[in-house]
């Protein structure tokens, strides 16, 4: 059912944590469904140089979240943008299709901490939308 690169990512996940004064922080998901991501950036200069995330959810949900902060560690704003829940996928060598909303989680994690970040320090980054609203108390389930 899982590939290989899914069980290792969930098994042993890269960059779980928080970042403190984290340059971007986004939120998403629901409690309700039972999956919810938190990214944190730390972006100096337009490149990412850290990423970490808490992730409350299944072990698809662990490990695309795992996933998506290598791919956007060390990249430029504009390349993190680029990494979609089909790059996700692929670097995990695919998702059974119940799972496939794991990775759009991942991809709107990373937009929404971007978004925090262009709000925190007034800059527009071109091609970036505003994140979809979040439930209340969505992020409680994460401070566990």
């Amino acid at each position: 059912m899982y590939t290989e690169q899914v069980i290792d990512h969930f098994m042993n996940p890269r960059n779980v944590g928080e970042i403190e004064s984290a340059s971007g922080v986004g939120v998403v998901g629901n409690a309700k469904c039972g999956d919810i991501m938190k990214v944190y950036l730390d972006i100096e200069n337009g490149i990412i140089k850290d990423a970490k995330f808490k992730t409350f959810g299944c072990g698809a949900a662990i490990a695309t979240s795992s996933v998506a902060t290598e791919l956007i560690i060390g990249k430029t704003i504009e390349e993190a943008l680029l990494v979609t829940n089909k790059k996700v996928m692929e670097e995990l060598g695919g998702l059974p299709p119940v799972k496939v909303h794991c990775s759009l989680l991942a991809e709107e994690a990373i937009q929404s901490a971007l978004w925090d970040y262009a709000q925190k320090y007034n800059i527009e980054i071109k091609g970036l939308k505003p994140p979809k609203l979040e439930e209340e108390g969505s992020e409680e389930s994460l401070h566990a």
